[in-house]
């Protein structure tokens, strides 16, 4: 007598979730090689513009120029790159990018302004990494209009990823009566060009130097001048916990605060209430 057969076995939930990660992971992987390789060609194409640039002059270079040297076809520069202006400045738009992470990803009690400075970082992290580029970068820029130009566009996108971010970030206690758009714009701008200034003498000094020391000594003057009228975790935080506040019941000062709050905003907060009452 024959066995009867074996019903065919349903996939558990276990394992219909193990093989779907099993098949994401592989989509993961392709994905970021595919990411990496972008960024290898248009680092290839800068570093050929920048090359015949220097040797040929900006005026002389051609797009098709370039894109021979760099050892891919036209079209290829035209799926990186707008114009040949656009080539020397392959990792801006990855950076921007890496800023706005930055922001996102802010822990709530910190103030808006380190969150900027953290931000920016991203920028000077970039040009830190290859220092010899920069440098040669630098003097390109400073050469030719047009690439000085090109570069004043991409200081401005980051100029309006802060200010943005700024914007939401306003102490709603606040008792000075700070313009909020014009503090805002002023803020981003003032940590943008504290940025720019360590960046520029760092390029002239040849990259030499702990440039983020200096960066660093630069936003602690941006802060003490632009600290106040910010709001620190305008969020929630974590928890459902309060945030820093403090108030006035009679003769006596009430402030609540966590245990994680920074200490210059626990103060700040107690010198407004201060102020409020008087």
């Amino acid at each position: 007598m024959s066995e009867p057969a074996t019903p065919p076995r349903t996939p558990s939930a276990r394992s219909r979730s193990s093989s779907s990660q099993a098949g994401s992971a592989p989509e993961s992987t392709a994905g970021s090689r595919a990411a990496a390789q972008r960024l290898k060609i248009r680092r290839e194409l800068a570093a050929a513009a920048m090359e015949l640039f220097a040797t040929n002059g900006y005026e002389a270079t051609t797009v098709d120029e370039i894109a021979a040297t760099a050892g891919v076809a036209r079209r290829t520069f035209f799926r990186h790159f707008r114009s040949k202006e656009e080539a020397i400045f392959p990792d801006h738009d990855d950076t921007l990018v890496r800023a706005e992470a930055v922001l996102n990803a802010a822990p709530p009690h910190e103030h808006p302004l380190d969150t900027v400075c953290r931000g920016i970082k991203e920028v000077m992290k970039m040009y830190a990494a290859s220092p010899a580029v920069s440098v040669e970068r630098y003097r390109l820029t400073r050469e030719v209009p047009t690439l000085r130009e090109r570069e004043i566009a991409s200081v401005a996108r980051y100029e309006r990823l802060f200010t943005r971010y700024l914007l939401g970030h306003f102490d709603e206690h606040d008792q000075s009566g700070n313009d909020d758009p014009l503090l805002a714009e002023v803020a981003a701008s003032a940590v943008v060009t504290a940025h720019n200034h360590v960046l520029r003498r760092w390029l002239r000094a040849g990259g030499e130097g702990d440039v983020m020391a200096q960066l660093d000594r630069a936003f602690a003057i941006v802060r003490a001048t632009f600290g106040a009228g910010f709001g620190v975790g305008t969020g929630e935080p974590a928890g459902g916990a309060v945030r820093t506040s403090a108030e006035t019941r009679g003769e006596v000062l009430v402030t609540v605060a966590r245990t994680d709050a920074p200490l210059d905003e626990v103060m700040r907060t107690i010198q407004q209430a201060l102020d409020a009452r008087r």
